[in-house]
């Protein structure tokens, strides 16, 4: 029985996909905790086409995103859902790229519901893929625009920073605060698993404090 949902976000080149795949191995490998990774729709929609989604088609994408986390969340033995991205980001992606704002109500409503939110720092050089990715100034204003929605909503989230092990030591914190266990133990001083907040390493440092803090306290 699903215990939390894990919802990763970030814009492109951000270390969504790698913080799922070392969050899943970790939790089983360290944990013997069963979980279950959901790819992004949108990238596998691009590579199936050969190409970028139309506005028309973004909805259906969005839908799919979703439906793929509801049907994880159905697996037998799975604790832990780790969805690597959700269909706030193709909203996102719709608002910056075709200014079409129609998605983002309904992708806020649906994130409200993931146990805890996890937007990847712009701290990891961006890189190139090849394939659909348009540069770092649309991962900086995807993350600008996840910050502003978000916090518009009122829906909490953490921000993950630092590069390999590091970010993911952070998100083991919040994932082991959320489940109720504590998942790191580097510093014993720490009785909740989490790092002190460091307001130097934030971008936008009042507003997360506040809103992680908000968070937690629902936990």
């Amino acid at each position: 029985m699903v215990t939390l949902t894990v919802a990763l976000l970030g814009g492109e080149s951000s270390g969504k996909t790698a913080l799922a795949t070392a969050l899943h191995q970790t939790l089983h490998d360290a944990h013997g905790i069963r979980s279950a990774v959901v790819p992004e729709h949108l990238r596998a929609w691009c590579e199936a086409w050969g190409r970028a989604p139309e506005v028309h088609e973004q909805a259906a994408i969005a839908a799919e995103q979703t439906r793929l986390i509801q049907a994880a969340r159905q697996l037998p033995g799975v604790a832990v859902v780790i969805a690597d991205t959700t269909a706030l980001m193709v909203a996102a992606y719709s608002a910056l790229v075709f200014n079409d704002t129609a998605l983002l109500p309904p992708a806020l409503e649906q994130q409200r519901w993931y146990d805890l939110s996890l937007l990847m720092g712009l701290d990891i050089p961006w890189q190139p893929d090849g394939l659909f990715r348009d540069g770092p100034d649309m991962r900086e204003a995807t993350d600008a625009l996840l910050r502003r929605e978000l916090q518009a909503a009122g829906i909490g989230f953490q921000t993950v920073y630092g590069q390999g092990g590091a970010r993911l030591q952070q998100a083991l914190r919040a994932v082991g605060t959320a489940l109720g266990r504590p998942l790191v133990h580097d510093d014993p001083s720490l009785a909740t698993g989490l790092r002190p907040w460091s307001c130097d390493n934030c971008s936008d440092p009042e507003c997360e404090h506040r809103l992680f803090t908000g968070l937690l306290s629902r936990v």
